[in-house]
């Protein structure tokens, strides 16, 4: 926390042309006296900070020092603000405040480029689900929670480790006792969770465990022809070069991990697509669409 807020201060200071200590102690919630100790780590560090004293005193950077206003450049905090209101949709507000006050991006800042809003509509449910794991982690505590799958739903407890943002969805990548392995969990299929008042000794993550993308192997090899009119969905799911246009349509080939996944998104083109290869999801996609002829039938 301490080297947070001395990189706080410095862009307090190298902002500002005189602050005073009291405003500094209330901006980052601590007393003058360590406000004082963090001045004084500064000049140690080179950094040449000024104390005035007596009416109209204050702290700040000497003025040769200031000849750039800034350590980052305008690309670069532009992406750090960008990345902070981002998490700011997952998280309390009031955290996201604070921090863009600390970076000089208060509500007079130009307007970003670029916005993220990481929660969507899950908003409500997300936050505070993020919060509970977070609080979890940091305090080593083992989580509980209704868990829902293809599988079935299960009551699971885990030791959490970090919280993840991947495939356009939220996760948690945690340590499961029972199966003796490491789990990512979907928290939109996580409910009902609650941190245990037992701790866990944390353990050291094996570094291929940290590469997600291995979990998927795309062994189902996909040779299907779309009809044109779907070329916008294929781009939008898997790029212009994930097919070839012929007289007979969009040539489509891709690897895919789960049957499930591949029958319900093909069945998703209705009657726009036909599969060539492998035989096994053509037969999939036939018997399905018998059952579902028969229930409308």
């Amino acid at each position: 926390m301490k080297l947070y807020r001395l990189l706080g201060i410095l862009t307090v200071l190298l902002q500002n042309d005189r602050v005073t200590a009291p405003h500094l102690a209330d901006k980052f919630e601590v007393t003058r006296r360590t406000i004082a100790r963090d001045i004084d780590t500064l000049c140690e560090a080179g950094i040449p900070v000024i104390t005035y004293q007596g009416s109209g005193g204050g702290i700040s950077i000497a003025e040769g020092y200031k000849l750039d206003k800034s350590i980052l450049t305008a690309d670069e905090l532009s992406g750090i603000i960008a990345a902070v209101k981002g998490m700011g949709s997952v998280s309390e507000p009031s955290q996201v405040e604070r921090t863009l006050d600390k970076l000089g991006a208060n509500s007079n800042t130009a307007r970003e480029p670029v916005v993220i809003d990481l929660a969507s509509y899950y908003r409500e449910s997300l936050v505070p689900k993020i919060e509970l794991i977070k609080r979890a982690i940091v305090e080593t505590r083992f989580i509980e929670f209704d868990y829902y799958s293809d599988k079935g739903e299960a009551r699971r407890l885990v030791e959490p480790y970090f919280v993840a943002f991947q495939w356009s969805s939220w996760y948690v990548f945690a340590f499961c006792p029972e199966r003796r392995d490491w789990r990512l969990f979907k928290l939109a299929r996580l409910w009902n969770l609650h941190i245990r008042d037992e701790r866990y000794a944390p353990r050291e993550i094996p570094p291929e465990k940290l590469d997600f993308n291995a979990m998927y192997t795309d062994d189902i090899k996909l040779v299907a022809v779309f009809e044109p009119s779907e070329k916008y969905r294929l781009i939008e799911s898997y790029g212009p070069d994930s097919f070839t246009e012929t007289p007979d349509g969009l040539r489509f080939e891709f690897g895919f991990t789960g049957m499930d996944y591949l029958v319900s998104w093909l069945l998703g083109f209705g009657d726009r697509v036909k599969v060539l290869e492998p035989a096994n999801v053509a037969e999939n996609i036939r018997d399905t669409a018998k059952k579902i002829f028969s229930r409308y039938g």
